[in-house]
């Protein structure tokens, strides 16, 4: 059983790779930032927060791979748990914000009426604000910066976003004929909403997962850089990036390079392989 499950998927992963390359690039790069994330306390070569006083800005070389900071951190241990914090916030935030905003898009286009009209007049409101200055209003009232308001403050900039996409869906879904059948033996709005309506929403909702993810690691990413994000010692990129260009790019450009470079090559990869899902998933695309 479980050799044809991973025989099944390896047929799929090739022929998306011949048929989606640079999407296959994208899920390859995904899932080695997500090896490194899981493994980071057997992947680091030192504790990310352990300072060492006769190491400050330290070259590059077989004990620092990269160079440590200025306290004498070893800059490579924390770009791998870097990778932990953005990937824990960004796909957390993204889960739980989509997950949310889908079932809110649901019952809004399947009840109409004034039901559709109070949901989405509260969503005008919440998108009308770009999502990093809604992310920062969030923060600010939330009066901490801790990884859990990060995600809480996230949560709430992509949940509008996926209550639209999902509630365009289902205005055309609900007029189908299965829809229509399923209303006539007698079927609940519950059944019919979430048997019925939510199963031919999941291909919309591993696209919009898979691509605001990359947007959710740059947000995080902004918030510890403008310094409302996660706390200071902690080892996000955002972090590493707002300290070291503020205050010692002319000293030790790596310090500001590195994690740059590290939520580029992220993000890009997350682009790349939500574009080829969307192609591969949605329907209407299946032939391009």
């Amino acid at each position: 059983m479980r050799r044809n499950i991973v025989s099944t998927s390896a047929r799929w992963f090739a022929d998306f790779s011949r048929r989606k390359p640079l999407g296959a690039v994208g899920a390859v790069i995904v899932a080695f930032t997500l090896v490194v994330a899981i493994f980071a306390p057997l992947i680091a070569p030192s504790d990310p927060y352990r300072t060492h006083a006769d190491q400050i800005f330290a070259s590059p070389g077989i004990s620092n791979l990269v160079g440590t900071d200025q306290v004498g951190r070893d800059v490579f241990s924390r770009l791998i748990y870097g990778a932990r914090i953005s990937l824990t916030v960004g796909i957390v935030s993204v889960l739980i914000g989509a997950t949310i905003g889908s079932a809110v898009g649901v019952i809004s286009a399947y009840f109409g009426n004034t039901t559709d009209l109070i949901i989405q007049r509260f969503l005008d409101a919440l998108i009308a604000f770009p999502g990093i200055i809604l992310a920062m209003g969030i923060m600010a009232a939330l009066g901490k910066a801790s990884l859990t308001n990060v995600i809480i403050a996230l949560t709430v900039v992509f949940a509008p976003g996926a209550a639209r996409t999902i509630r365009s869906r289902v205005l055309s879904l609900k007029e189908m004929d299965f829809v229509l059948a399923a209303r006539a033996v007698g079927a609940s709005d519950w059944r019919i909403m979430f048997r019925h309506i939510v199963p031919n929403c999941m291909s919309l909702y591993i696209v919009f997962f898979s691509i605001t993810v990359g947007f959710a690691i740059v947000v995080e990413a902004s918030l510890s850089f403008l310094g409302v994000g996660t706390p200071p010692e902690v080892p996000s990129w955002g972090g590493m990036l707002s300290l070291a260009a503020n205050n010692y790019i002319n000293v030790a450009p790596l310090l500001a390079v590195l994690p740059g470079l590290a939520i580029a090559l992220v993000v890009f990869g997350f682009n790349l392989l939500g574009d080829a899902l969307r192609d591969v998933l949605d329907p209407r695309l299946r032939g391009t």
